[in-house]
């Protein structure tokens, strides 16, 4: 207390949940797997990804602007939507139980989007934190080899929380 106003110190920890959108820091203690999920999309997630990494919105916003420009790659199911501006819309992309032609379209078009380079940031998302597509789509690119993977966990409750740019989703042919 200081001269009647109570002063709050608040830590790092405590400034970076001031700056978490829709629900992208929540945790409901899942453990990280490698391992694909084929049912039940839409449950709580880990907060980690094994070999890759988590993005929160503030830095994928600060992202967009940099140089190599990360590509973003929406992989929720379903109808047209509003996604992220400049993010390509692979339809059904983060299911666990690809066919073997639907897992090689998927690995052809991150290979496309990656232009040969491996460490390409590539970003994938679906809808919030709650929502596996993206996570599994991560995980496949991981696995592929890819070193530069990452996961937007707040996916698009986050970024429209965060009142940044959404465009209606544009169907990636893959």
């Amino acid at each position: 207390l200081v001269a009647g106003i109570t002063v709050v110190s608040l830590t790092a920890s405590a400034l970076a949940q001031e700056k978490s959108y829709g629900g992208e820091d929540r945790d409901w203690n899942v453990a990280p797997t490698a391992a694909l999920r084929t049912s039940a999309y839409h449950a709580p997630t880990p907060r980690t990804i094994p070999g890759g990494r988590v993005v929160r919105t503030t830095e994928l916003d600060a992202m967009r602007a940099a140089s190599p420009r990360p590509y973003l790659i929406d992989v929720l199911g379903g109808e047209t939507h509003h996604t992220i501006a400049g993010a390509f819309w692979l339809a059904g992309a983060g299911a666990g139980d690809l066919n073997a032609d639907e897992g090689r379209r998927f690995h052809d078009a991150v290979a496309k989007f990656a232009a040969g380079d491996r460490n390409r940031p590539i970003v994938f998302f679906c809808a919030d934190s709650q929502c596996w597509l993206s996570y599994n789509a991560a995980l496949r690119a991981i696995a592929a080899g890819y070193t530069n993977i990452m996961w937007y966990r707040g996916g698009l409750a986050a970024w429209g929380h965060a009142g940044l740019p959404l465009t209606q989703s544009e169907p990636f042919a893959w």
